[in-house]
């Protein structure tokens, strides 16, 4: 069932679900809120993300689409039954509403449950300082969803406050259990690391600052025609442990006086993303010291420069 309210207003909406829930005869069961801070040419993508997302954690899911129009209106769609994982609540904005999307989305909370915020490409310098951001206990942005994503990202490890979280953290993943898994398998010790990705490379970024601020040693980034993250190497009396993926799909495993494996390290897709973050609403201390290791390798001029690939 979807419900259509035009030039309506918060109270109006809250209202509509209450009387809709009433007439289910159905308990809430939904355990936070998600508020999508989404543009209209990024909607869908966005809605369907967090549908597939909310089948594994039943929430409220509140998408809100500023338009560019001065006139001051708000619109909204309710998604609510059987169909819809909780209640789909999309709003959309205009004039001066638009500048106070926070009254807005604050009736509309669930009471007595956390509150998600994520912006799926563009969002505010400062997430924790923006109006929907201080409703939130968990923030997430998403700097490799933007044009300029180094520039995204070094603005959130620079603002980065605790219950913060970016997507690109999250796509290393599968890369760092790798990584954590060989050095599990292989104690050696590490004196040097190497990160190899095409150029302007968010994420291939975050994963040298997180393997510096782990292992304490150094690591030089080099680029290559990619695509995306193509290879770590991580340099021991013995030989490099590597992974090396050269397709986007498949990775090599090498551990020094073993013999080569094949391991599946495919991109994964904006749903799997936000479906792991949505997992934790605690602080990430680690995602934490890889930031700010990042601000530091940033503000090194010997480490800011990525350096070219030897064929």
């Amino acid at each position: 069932m979807i419900i259509h309210l035009n030039h309506t207003n918060a109270g109006a909406i809250s209202s509509t679900i209450r009387k809709a829930r009433r007439s289910s005869g159905t308990a809430s069961g939904l355990v936070f809120t998600l508020v999508v801070m989404v543009s209209a040419r990024r909607y869908e993508e966005a809605l369907e993300a967090a549908l597939q997302a909310g089948r594994e954690h039943p929430s409220r899911i509140i998408l809100v689409v500023k338009g560019t129009g001065r006139t001051s209106k708000l619109d909204a769609d309710i998604h609510f039954g059987e169909d819809a994982p909780g209640d789909v609540i999309t709003l959309r904005m205009g004039g001066e509403v638009a500048e106070h999307a926070d009254s807005v989305v604050l009736p509309l909370l669930l009471p007595d449950s956390p509150v998600v915020a994520w912006w799926p490409n563009e969002s505010p310098v400062d997430p924790a300082d923006d109006p929907i951001g201080r409703l939130a206990k968990r923030r997430i942005t998403d700097a490799s969803g933007v044009t300029h994503s180094l520039q995204a990202l070094r603005l959130r490890a620079e603002h980065h406050a605790i219950g913060d979280t970016d997507l690109t953290w999250t796509r290393l993943t599968v890369w760092r259990a790798l990584l954590a898994a060989a050095l599990d398998q292989y104690p050696a010790r590490i004196s040097s690391a190497k990160v190899e990705a095409d150029r302007d490379n968010a994420p291939a970024e975050l994963l040298a600052s997180w393997l510096e601020s782990r292992l304490h040693v150094p690591v030089v980034r080099t680029t290559n025609d990619g695509p995306g993250i193509t290879a770590v190497r991580l340099t021991t009396a013995a030989g490099d442990i590597a992974i090396i993926r050269t397709d986007g799909l498949l990775a090599t495993y090498e551990v020094p006086g073993q013999p080569r494996r094949k391991v599946a390290l495919k991109r994964r897709s904006l749903t799997e993303l936000i479906s792991e973050e949505l997992r934790r609403l605690d602080a990430d201390d680690i995602f934490e010291a890889a930031a700010a290791t990042l601000v530091k390798r940033w503000d090194n001029p010997d480490r800011t420069k990525p350096k070219k690939a030897r064929a």
